[in-house]
């Protein structure tokens, strides 16, 4: 059974930086591609960044330049690197796990089959 398991979230002030991470198990976790949403209060889930088995990476327009997404394959590990966060940067994170079939459309949540319980990250102003 796949598990996908995010940690990392708190609270922190404006202009600073957290560091997520996702561990997931179960099956192998370099064939796969690796994913971050979030959701605020009273949204719906967004896409922040995904990273393809192959390292390339995709970002939301929203946090181009702000945050980073990595993998450590050794580690069945992905994380994303926030920096300079924002009061609208808040939600609850969520890591999923797939396979990016349609580069263009990395932000499809479809493409992933297993998601994590979710992190939450608060910046305050």
């Amino acid at each position: 059974q796949v598990h996908v398991v995010e940690s990392g979230g708190g609270l922190v002030q404006a202009g600073g930086s957290l560091r997520l991470s996702c561990a997931a198990s179960g099956r192998t976790f370099s064939a796969y591609s690796m994913g971050w949403f979030r959701q605020a209060p009273g949204k719906e889930r967004e896409p922040v960044a995904a990273i393809s088995r192959s390292a390339i990476t995709y970002y939301a327009d929203s946090v181009k330049g702000r945050f980073t997404i990595s993998r450590e394959n050794v580690k069945n590990t992905v994380y994303l690197q926030m920096n300079s966060l924002k009061p609208e940067d808040t939600a609850v994170y969520y890591c999923a796990s797939g396979v990016i079939r349609r580069p263009s459309r990395w932000y499809d949540h479809e493409q992933y089959d297993y998601w994590g319980q979710g992190t939450q990250v608060t910046v305050s102003s």
